[in-house]
C-alpha cells in the first residue's frame, strides 16, 4: 500500500509541473502579443489601434450605467478575472500549499520584501523632486511569473524543482503586495453608498462560505455584484476578484475542492486569452516621439534601474540576511549563482508593472505614459538577458543520453 504522504507529495509535484508548463506557454504568447502591439503601434495601423482601444463600450441596467473605453474594460474588467485567479492561488497556497508552513515561506518572503523595498527606493531616488512622477514608485516592484517561467522553461530539466518553487512562492508574495499597494495607493475618490453595497456583497459571500455553499456559480454571481460596487466605490475594481476568491470554499462535504477545480478551469482562459489581450492593449508603444531624452528621463531610468538592479539586489540582500541569521537555509540543490539568476528573472515586470503604470499615470493624465512603458520593456528585456546568462553558466550541464540501436 503506497505511503499517503508520498501520494500527497506526488499530487503536489504533478500540479506544480502542470502550472509551470501552462505559465511557460503563456509567457511565449504574452511575448507574441506584446510584439504584435509594438509592430502595429509603429505602422500605418497605429490610428486604428488607438481608435479601437478608445472605443466607448457602455452597459446599462436601469439607472445603473458603466461607460468606459475598451482599454479600461480590459484593465478593470478582464483583469479582475486575473486577480480572481491570483486570489484562488493565494488561498490554496496558504491552506494546503507552499505557504502553509512557516519554514517554507521565510526565505521567499524575505526575498520578496527586499525585491519590493529596494526597487521602490531606487525609483524614488530618481524621481524625488517630481511629485507626479513619484506616483509610479510601485511600478518596478512587480514580477511577471509567466515570462519568468517561460525563461526557465528554456533550460528544461536543468532547473532544480526547489528553484522553481522558490520563484513561484516569491511571486505569490509579490502579487499579494501588489494587491495591497493597489488598494491603499491607487484608489480614487470614495463613494459611501458603493462601499456599503460592496460590504454587503462581500458579507454575503462570506456567509455562503460559512453556511457550506459550494456551488461555484453562486460565488461568481456575487462576484459580479461586488465588482460593479467596487468599480463605483473608487477602490480599484480588480480587488473585487481577490476578495470574492478568498470566499470560495477549499473543500466540500465529499472531500472535493471547488477552489482547485475553479482554479484549474480558469488557468487556460487567463493564460491564453486574458493576459495576451491585456499585453496587446497595453504594450503598444509608439517609438516615433521617443528620443535619448525619453530614455534618460528619471521615470524611465528609475523603472529600468529598479527592475535590473533593485530587484536582484533587494532579493539577494534579504535572502542573504535570512541565511546569515539562520532564519532559513538555501533550497536543496540550489546555489548562490542560481539564486542570483532567479533574482534577475524577478526583474521581468511586464504584466503587473504595465498594470500599475496604467493606474499611476494613464488615469492621472498620461504625462509619463510612454516613458514608463519604455522603462518596463527595457528593464524586463535586460533583466531577462542577465537571468539567461547567469543560469546558463550556473545550472548543471544537460545530460545527453545515447541510445544504441541494432542494425
Amino acid at each position: 500500500m503506497p505511503d499517503s504522504r508520498s501520494a500527497s507529495s506526488d499530487k503536489v509535484l504533478s500540479a506544480l509541473r502542470e502550472f509551470m508548463q501552462l505559465e511557460s506557454a503563456s509567457g511565449l504568447l504574452l511575448l507574441a502579443a506584446a510584439a504584435l502591439a509594438m509592430l502595429i503601434a509603429n505602422s500605418p495601423l497605429t490610428a486604428l489601434y488607438d481608435s479601437l482601444l478608445s472605443t466607448t463600450v457602455a452597459v446599462q441596467v436601469g439607472a445603473l450605467i458603466i461607460n468606459k473605453p475598451l482599454l479600461l474594460w480590459i484593465n478593470d474588467g478582464l483583469m479582475a478575472v486575473f486577480f480572481f485567479l491570483i486570489g484562488l492561488e493565494i488561498k490554496r497556497e496558504v491552506m494546503e500549499g507552499e505557504l502553509s508552513s512557516v519554514s517554507q515561506v521565510v526565505l521567499p518572503a524575505m526575498g520578496a520584501f527586499g525585491g519590493m523595498l529596494v526597487p521602490a527606493g531606487i525609483y524614488v531616488a530618481f524621481n524625488y523632486s517630481d511629485p507626479e512622477a513619484l506616483g509610479g514608485w510601485a511600478i518596478p516592484m512587480a514580477t511577471d511569473i509567466a515570462f519568468a517561467l517561460a525563461l526557465l522553461g528554456t533550460f528544461g530539466s536543468r532547473v532544480p524543482t526547489a528553484l522553481k518553487v522558490f520563484l513561484l512562492t516569491l511571486a505569490i508574495f509579490d502579487d499579494l503586495a501588489a494587491i495591497v499597494v493597489i488598494a491603499l495607493f491607487y484608489s480614487g475618490d470614495l463613494s459611501l453608498l458603493a462601499l456599503i453595497t460592496s460590504a454587503v456583497a462581500l458579507g454575503s459571500a462570506l456567509a455562503m462560505n460559512r453556511l457550506g455553499v459550494t456551488r461555484v456559480s453562486a460565488y461568481v454571481l456575487i462576484g459580479v455584484v461586488l465588482w460593479v460596487a467596487v468599480l463605483k466605490s473608487g477602490v480599484h475594481a480588480t480587488l473585487a476578484g481577490v476578495l470574492v476568491a478568498l470566499c470560495v470554499p477549499m473543500r466540500d462535504t465529499d472531500g472535493g475542492s471547488p477552489l482547485r477545480e475553479l482554479e484549474h478551469d480558469l488557468h487556460g482562459p487567463v493564460a491564453f486569452a486574458i493576459l495576451p489581450i491585456f499585453a496587446f492593449a497595453n504594450a503598444g508603444l509608439s517609438l516615433s516621439g521617443l528620443s535619448i531624452d525619453t530614455v534618460l528621463h528619471p521615470v524611465t531610468m528609475g523603472i529600468v534601474a529598479g527592475l535590473v538592479l533593485g530587484k536582484p539586489l533587494g532579493i539577494m540582500l534579504f535572502v542573504g540576511l535570512a541565511v546569515a541569521l539562520r532564519m532559513a537555509n538555501l533550497p536543496a540543490k540550489v546555489n548562490w549563482p542560481q539564486l542570483l539568476g532567479i533574482s534577475f528573472a524577478c526583474g521581468i515586470g511586464f504584466t503587473m508593472s504595465l498594470f500599475i503604470a496604467g493606474l499611476a499615470f494613464e488615469h492621472g493624465g498620461g504625462q509619463y505614459y510612454g516613458g514608463d512603458r519604455l522603462g518596463i520593456l527595457l528593464g524586463s528585456v535586460i533583466a531577462a538577458g542577465a537571468c539567461y546568462v547567469l543560469l546558463h553558466l550556473s545550472l548543471p550541464a544537460a545530460k545527453i543520453t545515447l541510445k544504441n540501436t541494432d542494425q
